[in-house]
């Protein structure tokens, strides 16, 4: 068991981690115990440590500060937390509780081990399962849902292998089974089961089951694998892929200035793959190259077809068909983003790490035994090795529970090319290895950068490593931190060099308000790519001075007594109560009205539906949904915002960067 001075120096060097949580722990809170359930649950863990009575109280040379802070009366909160051990949870949990006194104040220290297999999932006697069970995800507790349950009952029949109901042999494409055939047999000529009939086919792939009467229904792998066009419209109508192009490197919210192009494509998804594959690759960017000499340019497609190929049928077989919602194919200027519904069951901390864990077994092995997909869990590293390969940046990729989404990302921009060069030789003076000039590129690419990602772009960096080389760029002045513990990432910062404007680099000063990295514009408008490279200036930033803002501008709340509502920016404070808005949002005044008139406390119900109605005139962002209904944004995000992201009542309007600095809330969804 590790000391409480241990604890610390982890702390001060990592941060809060997968297997440490430091907590204030004046008493024992419904936190503390999520976080013992979830330490507990983790598979593979081997459980964690809670240090209790560890504050952060700020940064040094780039490094957290953790100090201990005294706990008057260890006795009691040993207790209570031993005793909600044993009541609040289905299995008694046993922690092992040391007190220790660290620079003369009072912390406790608790380890919690994992509990063997066939005692999980524990969890919350009154919330049941499974909202009432947590895992242990990178530094957060996260509530698990129905697809983490199989994760704990590993003999418990898969989502896939349910019956439909509604579905049967009448719903098969012929085309779909004749195309398995035809890829089975250049994987393996000899195999048995291409003997059979279809019926004996279906029924050895568990794309159907045989009933007592002797009827054939389908199941979710045979009807998503090779049902028919309209079976699958009228069974679960919004599966589908859609192929969307948007223009610029940001998702377009006006209306009037919705997509370039959208494909949607629906059919069994062994027939969609090579679709798919082709609707990208015919819209990919192709360079351009005269060699000298020559009178025939190269145009080679910089995006290897392995590569995507991978991306494709990963979010094929690892979709979540319980949500029936479509796959998306973003293409933006400078990347390529595939979104399937159903966050990984994967650690992202093992991401491309060997080894996988299936949410749709039986799917993901007829893509196995046709050489579409591969199944033990190398299909990452592989990608990694051709994107380097092919001179590229490496894949990133996004596990999101919250939005129970998993984004891939591909960026279609060439490491090598005179321009990146240039660029990243303006840097020669800060002495940074070859991940912190990755993460830079991929900050003015993407906006922003966090701790997972960075080290995706070198598998090889640990969790401390990557720490390190994100706090020294801030304290360089090249990256911000945004976000506290496990909700850091990173922006660009004041001695961040944008692209090129007009010849001159924009730099963003931080403090008067000059425009930060790529989120700004040139004159106002949308800034587009040149259309020879599909370079992109960044569709978020101003060159003009104007401040960019993130999510570091709080407005200031209401002052609870008489409701009044002040803004950070310098508008009027609203004498009666008027609820502050900035950049001059509109909502009608009825509404305004029912606002002003909240209670101290209302209904839970009540107030999401208030928040959704807000959201439904225009998109908001926590802290001016928090300021017009006088409320503290954490209260407004952790008790409301959240759960209504969970029921599909909000959507972001940034989703390819859930923790993007603009990030905002509408009640209509992007279609």
């Amino acid at each position: 068991m590790k000391t409480a001075q241990e604890l610390f120096e982890q702390l001060n060097s990592i941060d809060e981690n997968v297997r440490i949580e430091a907590k204030k722990a004046s008493e024992i809170d419904k936190g503390i115990m999520e976080t013992v359930c979830a330490f507990a649950n983790e598979p593979n863990l081997g459980g964690g440590y809670l240090l209790l009575g560890a504050v952060r109280t700020g940064f040094h040379d780039g490094l957290p500060v953790y100090e201990p802070e005294n706990i008057d009366n260890p006795d009691k909160v040993q207790n209570d937390l031993i005793s909600k051990c044993s009541s609040m949870l289905n299995m008694h949990i046993r922690p092992r509780v040391e007190t220790e006194v660290v620079e003369g104040k009072t912390v406790i220290v608790v380890k919690i081990d994992e509990l063997p297999d066939s005692q999980k999932p524990v969890y919350f006697l009154n919330r049941g399962l499974p909202n009432g069970a947590y895992r242990r995800v990178g530094a957060s507790d996260q509530k698990c849902t129905e697809d983490d349950m199989r994760v704990f009952y590993s003999s418990a029949e898969s989502f896939d292998s349910t019956v439909v109901k509604g579905a049967t042999l009448e719903d098969i494409d012929e085309n779909a089974v004749a195309h398995y055939r035809k890829l089975r047999a250049r994987v393996n000529p000899n195999a048995e089961e291409l003997s059979y009939d279809d019926n004996d086919l279906l029924l050895a792939l568990r794309a159907c089951e045989k009933e007592k009467n002797g009827e054939y229904v389908l199941t979710y792998t045979g009807l998503v694998v090779f049902g028919k066009s309209m079976s699958l419209r009228r069974l679960l109508p919004a599966l589908r892929v859609d192929y969307i192009r948007v223009p610029g490197n940001r998702w377009i919210e006006d209306p009037d200035k919705r997509f370039e192009a959208t494909i949607d494509m629906r059919g069994p998804l062994i027939l969609l793959v090579n679709r798919a594959l082709n609707a990208v690759k015919d819209d990919l960017p192709k360079g351009f190259e005269l060699p000298k000499g020559k009178l025939q340019a190269n145009t080679p497609i910089d995006l290897p077809d392995d590569v995507l190929r991978e991306v494709l049928v990963n979010a094929f077989i690892h979709c979540s068909f319980r949500l029936n919602q479509p796959i998306q194919i973003i293409r933006y200027s400078n990347r390529l983003e595939v979104i399937n519904p159903g966050f990984s069951l994967k650690s992202p901390e093992t991401l491309g790490e060997p080894g996988s864990v299936l949410r749709n077994p039986f799917i993901s092995t007829i893509f196995h035994d046709t050489n579409l997909a591969e199944t033990k869990g190398s299909g990452i590293r592989s990608m990694r090795g051709h994107m380097k390969k092919a001179g590229l940046m490496p894949p990133t990729f996004e596990s999101n529970r919250s939005a129970n989404q998993f984004t891939a990302r591909l960026l279609l921009h060439h490491l090598l090319d005179k321009e990146t060069l240039q660029w990243l030789a303006s840097y020669a003076n800060y002495s940074l290895n070859d991940e912190q000039r990755l993460s830079l590129v991929f900050v003015r690419e993407v906006g922003a950068i966090d701790n997972i990602t960075f080290r995706q772009l070198n598998s090889d960096i640990n969790n401390q490593r990557a720490s390190y080389d994100l706090h020294y760029m801030c304290t360089k002045g090249l990256l911000e931190q945004k976000g506290q513990s496990r909700s850091t990432y990173y922006i660009a910062g004041e001695n961040f060099i944008s692209s090129r404007l007009d010849g001159k680099d924009s730099r963003g000063d931080g403090e008067n308000g000059n425009a930060i990295g790529e989120m700004c514009r040139a004159d106002g408008e949308n800034s587009k790519g040149d259309g020879e490279n599909g370079n992109a200036i960044g569709e978020m930033c101003r060159a003009d001075g104007e401040m960019c803002r993130g999510d570091g501008i709080e407005m200031c709340r209401g002052d609870g007594e008489n409701g009044n509502a002040a803004k950070e920016n310098g508008n009027a404070i609203g004498e009666n109560g008027n609820a502050a808005r900035e950049n001059g949002i509109a909502l009608p005044d009825e509404l305004l009205e029912r606002c002003r008139n909240l209670k101290k406390w209302e209904s839970s119900k009540k107030m999401k539906d208030l928040i959704v109605e807000l959201c439904t005139y225009e998109p908001l962002s926590i802290n001016e949904i928090a300021n017009i209904l006088h409320r503290k944004p954490h209260s407004i995000r952790y008790l409301y915002v959240s759960s209504l992201i969970e029921d599909r009542r909000l959507f972001f309007t940034i989703p390819e960067m859930i923790k993007h600095p603009n990030q905002k809330y509408t009640a209509v969804k992007n279609k």
